[in-house]
């Protein structure tokens, strides 16, 4: 059966349940620079790591990522058994040092050059995090091609092969395939990923 089929019948049991995610995710838009920021130390914290684990642990820190040393963050990461303790709070906090530039970056209108200009300006994130913090802060026009993805669309013959990294071309190419399967199924790409999502995991995501 073709992929958009599949997402089709997904659709008359599991659309509600994203739709209201969506919505949820729509309201980022609304909230302050500091809370942004937060959202952004769980995408940098998310790369190569679970993410009902991850969810878990950015729980539990929530606004301590605005004063935590990068000493004390470290520890409460290992504390709180995350693996990449020491690297990712180096990457935590100095993106907050450049909190100012998070919002002056925001504030572009091109959501393109959003994404472009968070990849080149914060360590820790790349194309797949960049996607995922605008997806959770309000933006759809991204995809998140994370390994969940990668594995259903080699399964459907959409990729050849799951690549060994993702580069800017890789991941604007593949990104390219799937907008043009969101606009077969007339659904943008962040409502895309959930499927996508579920396809590959049995649930949606929870952040």
């Amino acid at each position: 059966m073709e992929i958009e089929k599949i997402i089709e019948n997904l659709k008359k049991s599991i659309e509600e349940s994203v739709k209201r995610r969506l919505k949820k995710f729509e309201k980022g838009k609304d909230l302050s620079i500091e809370e942004k920021f937060v959202e952004l130390c769980f995408c940098i914290l998310v790369a190569n790591s679970s993410m009902e684990k991850t969810f878990k642990i950015w729980k539990r820190i929530g606004n301590e990522f605005l004063k935590l040393s990068e000493e004390q963050l470290s520890q409460r990461l290992r504390e709180l058994g995350y693996r990449f303790y020491n690297k990712r709070a180096e990457y935590i906090v100095e993106a907050r040092n450049k909190i100012n530039l998070l919002e002056k970056i925001l504030k572009t209108k091109n959501e393109f050059e959003v994404r472009e200009k968070l990849v080149e300006n914060f360590r820790g994130i790349g194309w797949k995090e960049a996607s995922h913090f605008l997806r959770n802060i309000g933006y759809k026009n991204f995809a998140i091609i994370d390994r969940h993805v990668l594995r259903t669309l080699k399964d459907f013959r959409i990729v050849e092969k799951i690549p060994k990294s993702l580069n800017k071309k890789t991941y604007l190419d593949i990104e390219d395939k799937l907008r043009e399967m969101a606009n077969k199924l007339k659904i943008s790409l962040a409502e895309l990923d959930f499927y996508l999502f579920y396809i590959s995991s049995g649930k949606i995501p929870i952040k």
